[in-house]
């Protein structure tokens, strides 16, 4: 059953903590890459258990958001407090130049550190892994990702840009470092007539209405896509699965810390995890339980990624992407 955002906000209003009422105050303003319902919702519970704080919030791509960070920074004039985005390669990068604060006190004794920042400048939220989506009425489960390039699946895979989408950008830098993909994978998918664009949202929509056989498409959107009855299933592929965390941060700049930082307690304690799988999704606390459908963790590969190198050579990786097809 689908829970509403009212639903879903009076669940944790019932877990939440006492005390929270009364430990931050005033506008906080949070920038965004969250599908505008889930954010909603988010915003609703956290603003349930702190409702002295008064949220502003904007949605939009996580590239997107980045460039209107660095034209607010230009101009002196950065106007949000918090950022829920869905990688950390763009988190690593703003935290290189001293654009994030750091949070030592955050609240991380349920979370592996492989899943925040070991200065805590940024810290994970759920686990989101990047894994093969296919329609189960015109295509069979492919178990690879090179499957995808095959000749016979020429203009028929949906695959998000990394120039817009966080979690693209994060499998992007993940694919060509593991040597079973690498650039490769994305040479022959240009060879093929694929053109990635956009997010998770148009490619999922494509796989589901049988426009395309496969997508590269994360887990939890497939997930429940396929709860809601849409036609489509998912593989996670022998290769192994990038993920990325959806890490909340707080910036250097942050007009009221006090409330950032509630934000930040709120996404990492019992009860926003909670949230996080009642929207859907795989909770970064492993003592919270991930919602019906999810495979176990010990049943796939996850490919690990230096956040650091990928931060270092972003632009160069870009820039290859965006030759390899014609952009």
């Amino acid at each position: 059953m689908k829970l509403t955002s009212s639903a879903l906000t009076l669940a944790v209003v019932l877990s939440a903590p006492a005390y929270a009422a009364d430990a931050a105050s005033g506008k906080l303003v949070v920038y965004t890459s969250q599908a505008p319902e889930i954010a909603q919702q988010t915003i609703d519970a956290f603003k349930a258990s702190y409702p002295n704080v008064q949220v502003e919030w904007t949605r939009n791509g996580t590239t997107q958001l980045m460039n209107v960070l660095q034209t607010e920074m230009m101009a002196g004039d950065v106007k949000a407090d918090v950022l829920l985005v869905a990688d950390s390669i763009n988190l690593g990068a703003l935290k290189k130049d001293g654009k994030l604060m750091a949070y030592a006190d955050a609240p991380v004794g349920n979370i592996s550190p492989n899943f925040y920042d070991k200065d805590k400048t940024w810290f994970g939220t759920k686990i989101i892994a990047t894994v093969i989506a296919y329609n189960t009425k015109n295509a069979k489960p492919a178990d690879s990702w090179m499957a995808l390039t095959d000749p016979q699946n020429k203009g028929q895979v949906a695959v998000p840009s990394p120039l817009y989408s966080g979690a693209a950008l994060y499998h992007l830098h993940t694919a060509i470092n593991t040597p079973d993909i690498g650039w490769a994978f994305y040479q022959k998918l240009a060879a093929n007539g694929i053109t990635p664009e956009g997010g998770n949202g148009p490619a999922l929509k494509a796989v589901a209405s049988g426009m395309a056989k496969y997508g590269v498409i994360t887990d939890a959107d497939i997930i429940r896509a396929k709860k809601q009855g849409s036609p489509i299933d998912l593989v996670y592929p022998k290769e192994g699965a990038s993920f990325v965390t959806e890490p909340v941060a707080i910036l250097s700049g942050a007009h009221n810390v006090p409330a950032a930082k509630a934000f930040v307690d709120f996404m990492l304690s019992p009860q926003g995890q909670q949230l996080v799988a009642k929207q859907g999704n795989r909770p970064i606390d492993a003592g919270v339980a991930a919602p019906e459908g999810f495979a176990p963790m010990d049943s796939f590969k996850l490919l690990t990624l230096d956040s650091d190198k990928a931060v270092a050579d972003d632009k160069e990786v870009r820039a290859k992407f965006t030759e390899i097809f014609g952009g």
